[in-house]
């Protein structure tokens, strides 16, 4: 029998007992069987079957010839079966999820346990699905409303702090050096450094700046999940960027505008938006063609 067949009877585990005794005699037998081995090793289970040669042969050279040429045909059969154990490892070990939302885009997730995320533009969301039943953790950049199932722990872990509840609704943002969790309902524990902060409904923990507040809330649900922007005493700076962002425009304002601004705009109607930002600081505006807004001073 040629090598290439009793190659292909020994990856099928299909020598006869004078066939096993020409495949140990075969020169390069010891390093076949390395191959294998390091291959189930990989996959964690020395039970695991070998691809049927049949399977492997369509991405194999086969040629008989040298044992050079043979060591490339192992090589090559090492690599698939490494690569192909390594991943079905990997693949059941951990299953990452990932989330990310555009500008003006929100994003409804559904979690393993039925729990809602609502993603707000510009955030990521990542959790692993593998475990979840054992562990409810997720990773969060930006902002995200969350709808949590009874259950066990479930926390959202963030760069400036973390956030640990059974089941309830909360909101929370993570985003440049503020970081601000509001509760809705139920019990929220928001952890910063070694300080942990229990908020009851109703309550929200704002962090800027290294400075950090626990402050009411009279609202029902954040205002972004409305298609809302709400500011309290903000730079009229910051709102005109917030503005741009939403609506896409070309915004010129005076470069002495020092006023700071506490309201809201929706998102969804220009006018409405630039009528709620100008007339409680005295200003009036005018929309151009091409998309431009201009706003000045009353007496301008």
């Amino acid at each position: 029998m040629d090598n290439e067949n009793l190659l292909k009877k020994w990856l099928n585990n299909d020598l006869s007992e004078d066939e096993v005794k020409a495949f140990n005699n075969l020169e390069d037998a010891s390093l076949y069987r390395e191959i294998v081995q390091e291959a189930h090793r990989f996959s964690g289970n020395i039970n695991a079957e070998v691809d049927d040669f049949e399977l492997l042969e369509n991405k194999l050279i086969i040629k008989k010839s040298s044992s050079l040429k043979w060591l490339k045909i192992a090589s090559g059969i090492a690599a698939i079966l490494v690569v192909g154990f390594s991943l079905f490892t990997i693949i059941n070990k951990d299953q990452i999820n990932s989330f990310y939302t555009d500008l003006a885009q929100n994003e409804v997730i559904t979690l393993p346990d039925n729990s809602m995320v609502n993603l707000n533009e510009l955030s990521e969301l990542t959790y692993n699905s593998s475990d979840w039943n054992e562990q409810r953790v997720l990773d969060l950049q930006g902002e995200a409303f969350f709808d949590v199932e009874k259950g066990k722990r479930f926390d959202v872990n963030t760069a400036l702090g973390k956030v640990s509840v059974l089941g309830t609704e909360f909101n929370v943002l993570s985003k440049d050096s503020i970081f601000k969790v509001s509760c809705y309902e139920g019990l929220v524990q928001v952890t910063h450094n070694e300080t942990i902060i229990n908020l009851p409904a109703g309550k929200e923990y704002y962090l800027s700046s290294g400075r950090a507040e626990t402050r009411n809330i009279v609202i029902s649900e954040p205002y972004w999940l409305k298609n809302m922007s709400v500011f309290e005493n903000a730079s009229f700076i910051d709102v005109i960027k917030e503005l741009i962002k939403q609506y896409n425009v070309i915004v010129k304002y005076p470069s002495d505008m020092n006023v700071n601004f506490t309201g809201a705009f929706e998102h969804d109607n220009l006018e409405n938006a630039l009528k709620s930002i100008t007339m409680p600081l005295n200003l009036t505006y005018t929309i151009n063609e091409n998309n431009e807004v201009i706003i000045r001073n009353v007496q301008n």
